[in-house]
């Protein structure tokens, strides 16, 4: 299964709105007959891209084991059900690592196996698909895309002078990794400041990737600029006010998607009601990479499933923060969050942390 969840990873940034899955078939003595991941939504998942694997090798699966580290779909989607495909194959064995929360499987797809007679077995590797999985996960029990807020900061909490200088905080080993958690993502976020001040791609650009995520930016009065550089390309999703609504019919003409969101009581854009629009449109994993006060907010309204976190061997001085926070509270009160990891990424220090209650 630890192999399965290997082949699974390989998915990263080609199968989303569909989960990240693996399958591995072997014999009865063990011997490996197909591999397969999941394909680009409407093409192959994984079972089938395993079977396929096995005929071109010329293997016999009659009477074989396949693990697969999600639950086998059990309804026609864009596919046929891969429940079916294995039944077909004469598989006697069927290892899976979590049962799928899609309200179209629901374990639909083990019963229908059990039902044809194969054996089957459901834990192995549990963990580590949801952990993989964690945003489709989430999308499928509430509707709502997993958020992960990134920042880079020094030792003393900078992410930049107080010019607002911030290229870079961070090593380029960092930044290539920060650039391996967007691909991830179905959509990458930042505010209008951010864009005003560093005019970022905010694309993937230093690892491989068959899609780019779409990107989201907050501009309640739509001061996008058209010469901005997030505007080189596609998707583009900008998020504004009413009071906005049919003042950039430039921005309309370049491709760029308005989407018109409600204030909330502090007259901010309106988090929930952006996370239900982007769970609509089958966002698995939000990347947000803001400044300090959009991540503030996001922190405040307890949006936020889980931190990532780059801290840079160096002191700044004064200089702009991580997130601005209302407060201040009782240390008792104050936000607490789960550590999840702290690797070494080059120089620098990545720490991921997850909020108590998060998938």
């Amino acid at each position: 299964m630890a192999a399965v969840l290997d082949l699974a990873a390989r998915a990263i940034g080609l199968s989303d709105p569909n989960p990240r899955v693996g399958c591995a078939i072997v014999s009865p003595a063990g011997e490996l007959l197909g591999l397969g991941h999941t394909q680009q939504a409407g093409g192959p998942h994984a079972e089938v891209m395993a079977l396929r694997d096995a005929q071109a090798r010329g293997q016999d699966v009659q009477g074989a084991t396949a693990y697969v580290s999600l639950e086998p779909c059990s309804h026609h989607g864009r596919t046929p059900p891969c429940c079916e495909a294995l039944i077909g194959s004469g598989l006697a064995r069927v290892v899976v690592a979590l049962e799928d929360p899609n309200p179209l499987v629901a374990g639909q797809g083990l019963a229908r196996l059990r039902a044809a007679g194969l054996q089957v077995e459901v834990g192995p590797g549990a963990a580590q698909a949801e952990a993989l999985n964690c945003g489709f996960m989430q999308r499928m029990r509430t509707s709502r895309p997993y958020v992960r807020l990134k920042w880079a900061s020094s030792l003393d909490g900078r992410t930049a002078h107080p010019d607002g200088r911030s290229q870079w905080v961070t090593g380029p080993a960092a930044r290539a990794d920060g650039h391996a958690w967007r691909k991830r993502a179905g959509a990458v976020l930042t505010g209008i400041g951010t864009v005003l001040a560093d005019d970022p791609r905010l694309d993937v650009r230093e690892v491989a990737t068959a899609r780019q995520p779409l990107r989201v930016v907050l501009d309640r009065q739509l001061r996008l600029p058209a010469q901005a550089r997030i505007l080189q390309g596609e998707p583009i999703l900008i998020a504004h006010g009413a009071a906005a609504n049919g003042t950039r019919p430039d921005l309309l003409d370049r491709g760029v998607e308005l989407l018109e969101l409600p204030l909330n009581e502090q007259g901010r854009l309106d988090l929930a009601v952006l996370l239900d629009r982007l769970g609509q449109r089958q966002i698995n994993e939000l990347h947000v990479e803001a400044g300090a006060r959009l991540n503030g907010s996001w922190l405040a309204e307890g949006k936020v499933d889980e931190l990532l976190v780059y801290l840079a061997p160096r002191l700044l001085g004064p200089g702009l923060g991580c997130a601005e926070l209302p407060g201040p509270v009782p240390l008792d009160d104050a936000q607490r969050w789960q550590w999840i990891d702290a690797c070494p990424v080059g120089s620098d220090l990545r720490l991921r942390l997850r909020r108590p209650g998060s998938p």
